[in-house]
């Protein structure tokens, strides 16, 4: 009988990425999101939607993601906000039974750490089949709307679920997200997908192990073949 990779025999607590992580970016549900997004800043701001991207984009890139930037500068109520921007068809998003297969095998507990709200999470994992394989998820709420990278939703999500940092991994498809991690003593891998600016900050040494396919790289390590 296979036998778990000693590199991870110590993980008791599997934390996961939700978007492009646990489901293909191939599936772009970014874009359909994105589009949302997009348009609730310009009905916000009077402005069109090239603006709005501009603006949108500036935001993700300095506070880690649009709403923290539109409630900085602007007061958004962030129910709001999430209710409006992921009210998208999850018709794009199928089963993976390799790597549900996988994921159930992992030994301990599965977690989802998303900058995503509770119940989108939900409605993907369901679309997904994962749910009973996730014993909770930590969403941008429960992270007091301080999205990744902020160290403080990471603490938030060590104190609320009880993680000893030493015995967690965390998988992350922007490689960003993996440095307050990493310093909490979490195992990081990074998935590296090829999504738009998932390698920013990948040269940075707070990564401990780098997967283009996520299914695989679980197969190794639950010790079922060299991937």
């Amino acid at each position: 009988m296979a036998s778990i990779d000693p590199a991870f025999a110590h993980i008791d607590t599997w934390i996961f990425d939700l978007d492009n992580t646990l489901y293909p970016p191939s599936c772009d549900l970014f874009e359909l999101i994105e589009e949302r997004m997009t348009a609730y800043v310009a009905r916000l701001l009077g402005c069109d939607l090239a603006q709005a991207r501009d603006i949108q984009k500036g935001f993700y890139h300095e506070h880690g993601a649009t709403l923290a930037g539109l409630m900085a500068n602007h007061g958004v109520d962030p129910g709001h906000f999430l209710d409006e921007v992921h009210a998208i068809p999850l018709d794009r998003l199928s089963p993976d039974p390799e790597l549900i297969r996988t994921l159930a095998a992992l030994p301990g507990r599965r977690l989802v750490h998303t900058n995503g709200d509770a119940h989108y999470a939900a409605r993907v994992l369901d679309a997904l089949d994962l749910t009973p394989l996730f014993e909770a998820v930590h969403d941008i709420r429960a992270a007091g709307f301080r999205p990744k990278p902020d160290p403080q939703g990471y603490a938030l999500l060590i104190d609320n679920h009880g993680v000893e940092p030493s015995r967690a991994a965390f998988f992350e498809d922007m490689a960003r997200n993996l440095a307050p991690a990493k310093a909490l003593g979490l195992t990081t891998i990074w998935y590296n997908n090829g999504v738009e600016g998932g390698d920013r900050g990948s040269q940075s040494g707070y990564i401990d192990y780098e997967t283009r396919d996520l299914a695989p790289f679980l197969r190794r390590i639950l010790g079922q073949d060299d991937a």
